[in-house]
Parts: structure tokens; sequence; C-alpha cells
């Protein structure tokens, strides 16, 4: 394994947060009156976190990597909560925490 394990883990962290930015500007496009503003800047955060990721897969086992979008869905779920006040229920709550312990499970691996 690579010595600055850390910084790609970082870096795909990363990736998985600009994942989840766009959909939540994906989303906020469409519930606002500058729609091409923020469908823009959707697109720039999937393709900065397209290219960030491209970088981290050239150096680590698609396997390993790909187990880590799905924090996508976990970080997407918390901006959504926070920035578009959106209601989650307690059963997706639990949701949440199975995919965090499998990202961890297989992130440890």
């Amino acid at each position: 394994m690579h010595k600055n394990i850390g910084f790609y883990i970082a870096l795909i962290v990363f990736s998985t947060v600009l994942g989840a930015a766009g959909q939540v500007l994906f989303k906020y496009s469409f519930d606002s009156s500058y729609i091409a503003e923020f469908l823009l800047l959707g697109v720039l955060c999937y393709g900065l976190a397209t290219v960030v990721y491209f970088f981290v897969l050239g150096r680590f086992h698609l396997s390993w990597i790909y187990s880590f979008n799905g924090l996508t869905y976990i970080f997407a779920i918390l901006l959504a909560h926070f920035v578009l006040l959106e209601q989650i229920p307690p059963l997706r709550w639990a949701g949440i925490m199975i995919v965090l312990a499998g990202v961890v499970l297989v992130g440890l691996s």
C-alpha cells in the first residue's frame, strides 16, 4: 500500500463530498430562480469530483476505491438535511449508519 494513504483517502472523501454537493446544487437549481447558475455549479462539482476520483483510481484497486462511493450517499443525505432542510426519517438514519459501517469495513481491508 502507498505510504501516503491518508492523503489519498482525503482525496477520495473530497471527491465524494463534491459529488454530493453537485447533487444538492442540481436539486437547488430546480427550486431556485437561478437555475442555470446552480446547474453549472453542480456540473463543475461533478466534473472536479470525477477528475479527483480518476487520479486516485489510477493508484489503487477499484474494489477498494469504489467502496468509498457509499460516502456520497451519506454526504448527500446530510447536505439535504442541513442545506435543503429536508426531514430524514429514522429508518434512513439507520441506513446511513449501515452504509458507513460498510465503507469503514471495506476501507480497513
